[in-house]
């Protein structure tokens, strides 16, 4: 996302005052988000609003990584962990000093699983698809996933380590 949504909101947010004694130093945000195209994206854009209140900004290296593979993971979460009548989970943990991000998604189908980091297969020349996760495996530092604890579906995550915040 290149553009600034524009909304005064930013000027005439209700700010608490903060206990810097008590107050967390990472940042963290989850929520569930409908199994749809329309879930997917409307993930994508909370996390860049809410990495830009970070002060991640828009038009950043960084904003735009983790936006990227965010996108990647949530779509990815739509198009091959779909069930019907299920929520796919989205966790975004930034570090204090923004130099370590880690993505997770969460669905609920569990026979529909990626490959390995290390067997990522390459697309054909002429293939539509099969690209996401190669996006991911670039722009992140490392990323997997694993079964969901306790109950079905699997966890796709991805950490970015950024050398300096930009």
């Amino acid at each position: 996302m290149r553009s600034r949504p524009g909304s005064p909101s930013r000027t005439t947010e209700h700010i608490r005052p903060i206990d810097y004694l008590t107050a967390p130093r990472d940042h963290t945000f989850e929520m569930c988000f409908t199994s749809t195209p329309r879930g997917a994206r409307l993930a994508r854009r909370l996390v860049a609003h809410r990495v830009d209140a970070w002060e991640i900004p828009y038009d950043t290296c960084t904003h735009d990584v983790i936006v990227l593979v965010v996108a990647e993971l949530t779509a990815n979460a739509v198009r091959h962990g779909h069930v019907p009548g299920r929520d796919f989970h989205l966790l975004l943990h930034v570090s204090e000093s923004a130099d370590m991000v880690r993505a997770e998604v969460t669905d609920t189908r569990t026979e529909r699983t990626p490959p390995r980091p290390e067997a990522l297969p390459a697309p054909g020349s002429e293939a539509t698809g099969g690209r996401g996760l190669l996006l991911v495996a670039n722009l992140a530092t490392r990323w997997g996933w694993h079964l969901r604890p306790g109950g079905p579906g699997k966890t796709v995550w991805a950490e970015c380590v950024f050398a300096t915040p930009t």
